[in-house]
C-alpha cells in the first residue's frame, strides 16, 4: 500500500471525538502528512486543522482524501457519498479504513476508473493468513487490551514504541486496526480477518525477530466487551505477548455502545487476559497500566492514577499527561 500526501481528513459527521479517531490517530503521529479537514454539518469533532473544501484542498497541495471516522459497523453513510465523488473529480485519490470498501460502491468505482484516481480499502486484507500454532517465536512482544474499546491502546504502543527507541532499544509497532496501518503504511486488518485466522495473522505480522527486539502490537476491542471479544481473543493467542499494559478511561460507566454493561474492572479485565494470555506464553505478565485522563482536572487526573498503581503495584501512566517511560523503563 503506498498512499499520496499530504492529507485531507475527512471527519464526515462524527458525532464526537471518538468517532474520528483514525483521523486523531493519524494526525497525532503524522502530522506533517496532514493539510487540513474537512467536516459536513452536524458534525462534533475537530483535528484543530484547517477547515478546507475539496477543490481549496487540492489547490493546497492535498493527493489523498483520507476518511476518518471510524462509525459503529464500519458502513459509508449515504451523505458522504457526494463528496468522496467530488473528491475523486477534483485529483483526490480516497483511502479509508472501513468495512464497507469505498470500491464497492459503484458511483465511486466508476468515478475512479474514469478519473484514473485509486482507492485504498485498508480493511481488506490483500492475502490469505495461516492458521495460528502457538509456535514460541523468538524476540519480545508488548500487547495493550482495554477495559473498553477505544480507551488508548493503540496510542500507548505508539508511545511505548517511541519510548523504547529513546532509550537505544530495537522496537516496532505492528498494526492491526484500520488507523494503525494507515499510519505506518503495513499491517493486517484483524477485525476483517476470518475467525479462524486471527491468531495465525497476528504471528505473521509479528514475526520472529532478534531476542533484544520488541513488537509493540497494537490492541483491539476488550475481552470482556460483548461486541468485539472474539478479535481480542485471537489476537492475544497470536500476540504470545511477554509483556501488557492495562488500558483503562476511569470516566465511562458503561461499555461503548453497551449503556446495559458497566465497565469491568481493571482487576477482572487483567485476570482474563493473563488467562488467555498464558495458553501460547505462560509467562505473560503486566508491565503497567495506561490510563486514559483527558477528562479529568491535573489534581484528579494525578489521584486516580496515583490509586491504580498503589491498587495494582505496576507503573501507572496517561501517555499524553506523563508519558510511558516508566513502562519502559519497567520492560527493560
Amino acid at each position: 500500500m503506498s498512499l499520496r500526501q499530504p492529507y485531507l481528513l475527512f471527519l464526515g459527521d462524527a458525532p464526537d471525538m471518538l468517532a474520528a479517531k483514525v483521523a486523531l490517530g493519524v494526525k497525532q503521529w503524522r502530522p506533517e502528512a496532514c493539510l487540513g479537514q474537512l467536516s459536513m454539518p452536524g458534525c462534533k469533532a475537530d483535528l484543530g486543522l484547517a477547515e478546507m473544501s475539496v477543490g481549496y484542498a487540492v489547490s493546497a497541495g492535498a493527493r489523498t482524501l483520507l476518511v476518518g471516522v471510524a462509525n459503529r459497523g464500519g458502513v459509508v453513510a449515504p451523505s458522504w457519498v457526494a463528496v468522496l465523488k467530488a473528491a475523486l473529480e477534483a485529483g483526490l485519490d480516497l483511502a479509508a479504513g472501513l468495512h464497507q470498501r469505498l470500491s464497492d460502491i459503484p458511483e465511486l468505482a466508476e468515478t475512479a476508473r474514469a478519473r484514473g484516481r485509486a482507492i485504498h480499502d485498508v480493511r481488506s486484507p490483500e492475502r490469505p493468513y495461516p492458521v495460528g500454532d502457538g509456535r514460541k517465536r523468538s524476540g519480545k512482544r508488548l500487547l495493550p487490551v482495554g477495559t473498553d474499546c477505544s480507551c488508548g491502546k493503540m496510542y500507548t504502543a505508539l508511545a511505548l514504541e517511541a519510548a523504547l527507541r529513546a532509550r537505544g532499544r530495537p522496537a516496532t509497532f505492528r498494526a492491526t486496526g484500520q488507523t494503525g496501518i494507515l499510519i505506518t503504511g503495513e499491517g493486517v486488518p484483524l477485525d476483517a480477518v476470518v475467525a479462524d485466522f486471527i491468531s495465525g495473522a497476528v504471528e505473521t505480522v509479528s514475526p520472529d525477530a532478534p531476542e533484544d527486539h520488541w513488537d509493540l502490537i497494537e490492541g483491539q476491542g476488550s475481552l470482556l466487551h460483548p461486541s468485539f471479544a472474539g478479535v481480542t481473543l485471537g489476537l492475544i493467542h497470536g500476540a504470545q505477548p511477554d509483556a501488557l499494559v492495562i488500558c483503562h478511561e476511569p470516566t465511562r460507566t458503561h461499555l461503548r455502545g453497551l449503556p446495559h454493561y458497566p465497565i469491568p474492572s481493571l482487576e477482572t479485565v487483567m485476570e482474563q487476559c493473563l488467562t488467555a494470555a498464558r495458553l501460547t506464553n505462560p509467562k505473560a505478565r503486566f508491565a503497567g497500566a495506561s490510563i486514559n485522563t483527558h477528562a479529568l482536572d491535573d489534581a484528579a487526573a494525578a489521584a486516580c492514577l496515583a490509586e491504580i498503581e498503589a491498587r495494582l503495584g505496576l507503573p501507572a501512566v496517561d501517555p499524553v499527561r506523563t508519558g510511558v517511560e516508566r513502562i519502559a523503563e519497567a520492560l527493560e
